[in-house]
């Protein structure tokens, strides 16, 4: 046919089967939906990121669906089995560990390939981490940016952060405990010492929200071990005019010019400036290159 169907939905014989993103508790099993429960139920296959994970949360809700593993590691290998799964008319449920399978995890390759094929994929609300922090955060909801988890690389974290350093929106993190100081470390250095929350543990016994400065939360998990999965909430930047002006543009030039007499090369100067006046490293890069003439 010359025209390309754009819109899938609920109308004309079914003859193929139907992809179901199905979200999972993030803690409390609480939170996992009727509608959920019956979908898993109902389908003949589950593809589950770890199944002796969801086989314990079926097992909980009385359910005995034959599972099939699917994760970053086998999905070149088994997403076009499961593809073809769905267009021999089977039905198919998708689970991530916990939350919305496709946000930061394989199940967002599976979509895109069901509906490559002319797969009709069906989302089932749920739990989500990055939202539930956001919204008990305290910082602005109205606009907002999921960024998940940084690079491991050095150079490529960097380059990442630089690259939403500007951004005025609150910025959605995900990371695990044994990279957090680093991860904070990193934000710390990119973003100047914005006021950010961590979420952890959350909807399970132990959840908790720690509010303050990036500074002040570096500070205290560099003391204390960090435990569970965390995710950071940051504020945006504010407005880039009162970035360079308090301190002003002459102060924040003397003191990188300051670092460099002092034997520091420039680029360290410029991430040393930015620490200690709270500022990022690109309003600060921005203010000595007016101050220079250079644009």
């Amino acid at each position: 046919m010359d025209d390309e169907k754009k819109c899938d939905g609920r109308g004309g014989e079914k003859t193929l089967g139907t992809l179901y993103l199905c979200a999972t508790p993030i803690g409390n099993l609480e939170d996992m939906t009727y509608r959920a429960v019956r979908v898993l139920g109902e389908v003949p296959l589950i593809a589950a990121e770890d199944t002796r994970r969801t086989r314990q949360l079926l097992t909980h809700f009385g359910l005995s669906t034959r599972l099939v593993s699917y994760h970053e590691h086998n999905k070149a290998e088994k997403g076009p089995e499961l593809v073809e799964w769905l267009l021999t008319g089977n039905d198919l449920a998708c689970v991530s560990d916990a939350g919305l399978p496709g946000i930061a995890d394989p199940g967002a390759q599976l979509a895109v390939d069901a509906i490559a094929a002319g797969v009709r994929v069906v989302p089932l609300p749920g739990a989500n981490a990055a939202l539930s922090a956001l919204i008990a955060s305290g910082l602005d909801t109205t606009r907002f940016s999921f960024i998940g988890f940084l690079p491991r690389t050095k150079e490529k974290r960097r380059a990442c952060l630089e690259e939403i350093a500007a951004r005025r929106e609150t910025l959605i993190f995900y990371e695990a405990p044994h990279r957090l100081t680093e991860t904070l470390s990193a934000i710390l250095e990119s973003l100047g010492n914005r006021p950010a929350v961590l979420a952890r543990e959350l909807t399970k016994k132990f959840e908790e929200f720690c509010r303050g400065r990036l500074s002040e939360l570096l500070a205290i998990y560099n003391e204390m071990m960090p435990r569970g999965e965390f995710v950071i909430v940051v504020g945006g930047v504010e407005d880039a005019s009162e970035e360079v002006s308090s301190p002003s543009v002459g102060d924040v030039v003397q003191m990188v010019h300051s670092f460099m007499n002092g034997g520091m090369a420039k680029k360290d100067a410029i991430r040393e400036t930015a620490k200690r006046a709270n500022l990022s490293r690109r309003a600060v890069y921005q203010a000595v290159l007016e101050q220079e003439g250079k644009v």
